[in-house]
């Protein structure tokens, strides 16, 4: 029988881990200890499979990292993005995300985590920041303006901006506004241009 010291030397280096994953370095693992690690508070369980050491730091890195590795075909974006980059002014309490499997939600011990779904064809515009030894999809800032005002068809007006919060100058400062129309061209959305002009049009007003 697997001690947890020869466990937790085993998976140490996964900030998440699946099942799938203890079987592949833990040969004829038994899931009752996970069970019995559990209720001595050794081990969390995220959701459905996935596990964390309870003795990991839990921060926003680590609760991004797993936002995207619980539920497969996702990437950081909306408002935690949003925020990550200066364009609205408050904090988030949920990890949010893009995903092309079904809109869904989680709350888990290492956050509350909700993901709104796209078409594989947009599945793009993310970038990878360095998390230990490992990586964390997260959307571009041209690309996260993008997904929002994708997802939100009852941005009607530039006023609605100023109701949203939105940072117009770190808007201006960060974002590669021929990358915004590659994106725009890309996807080919008379809708989504609509916000789109709605958008510049707040922007060059409170620049």
């Amino acid at each position: 029988m697997i001690s947890y010291q020869h466990f937790h030397t085993a998976m140490k280096m996964f900030p998440v881990f699946p099942l799938v994953e203890i079987r592949k370095r833990v040969p004829n693992f038994d899931t009752r200890r996970l069970v019995e690690w559990q209720a001595k508070g050794y081990v969390i369980k995220i959701r459905n499979g996935w596990y964390a050491f309870a003795d990991e730091p839990v921060n926003e890195q680590l609760s991004w990292y797993a936002a995207n590795r619980i539920y497969p075909y996702s990437y950081i974006s909306l408002e935690t993005a949003l925020s990550y980059y200066g364009f609205i002014p408050e904090g988030v309490f949920q990890v949010t995300s893009c995903s092309t499997l079904k809109t869904n939600r989680f709350n888990t011990p290492l956050g509350h985590f909700k993901y709104r779904h796209i078409k594989p064809s947009l599945f793009l515009g993310y970038r990878l920041l360095s998390f230990r030894n490992t990586v964390i999809k997260f959307a571009e800032p041209e690309k996260t303006l993008i997904d929002y005002l994708y997802l939100h068809p009852k941005l009607k007006h530039a006023d609605d901006f100023v109701a949203l919060r939105w940072n117009s100058t770190e808007i201006n400062a960060t974002v590669d506004f021929n990358r915004l129309r590659t994106y725009e061209t890309y996807i080919n959305s008379a809708a989504l241009s609509a916000r789109l002009d709605l958008l510049r049009a707040y922007l060059n007003a409170h620049a």
